[in-house]
């Protein structure tokens, strides 16, 4: 019996402990990677803007082949989007909405991850000697949740490898 209010304490203090640490970090969170493709940024924008074009170089359709994806009415710029449902919980379900787009410049998305939350993401096309370089990012508030910031910790680490393979795609695609 012992032994059970020990583990008992030992979980406790854990949750605690975890709930103080959360309480230090900041709610919000920023992802962001970048690659310099050699191709202009008018050769890039349209694997960004054109919704339809992100089935080429997405790292969540190479984890899930099957995703089923339903398409809006737009097919580019503001307002274009898409909804994606799956049974790979590492692709889960959501719409993907663009909300702002400056030719060879950038994109803008607004993310909602039913139920997961909702994010803000970006692209930006930077020309650089050479090419241009690609910066994919985002940033969301996690709340005050203790659990949702503490997992925001994992953030850069997790989304950041898919990034990481969204933008060597493009850049394969355009062998650049």
């Amino acid at each position: 019996m012992q032994a059970f209010f020990i583990i008992l304490g030992a979980f406790i203090v854990l949750v605690l402990g975890l709930f103080i640490f959360s309480l230090f970090l900041s709610p919000a969170i920023k992802v962001e990677r970048s690659l310099v493709i050699t191709a202009a940024p008018g050769d890039i924008f349209p694997l960004l803007n054109v919704v339809r074009n992100w089935e080429l170089w997405s790292p969540w359709k190479e984890q899930d082949p099957a995703v089923k994806i339903t398409y809006g009415e737009k097919e580019s710029g503001v307002g274009a989007g898409y909804s994606w449902e799956s049974r790979n919980r590492n692709v889960g379900k959501g719409h993907m909405t663009i909300t702002e787009s400056k030719p060879d410049q950038q994109v803008v998305t607004h993310i909602d991850f039913m139920g997961m939350g909702a994010t803000k993401g970006y692209f930006r096309l930077d020309p650089v000697n050479g090419g241009t370089l690609v910066t994919w990012g985002m940033v969301c508030d996690m709340g005050q949740h203790p659990i949702r910031k503490v997992m925001g910790l994992m953030m850069d680490k997790w989304v950041g490898k898919d990034f990481e393979k969204g933008l060597a795609n493009i850049k394969r695609l355009l062998k650049g």
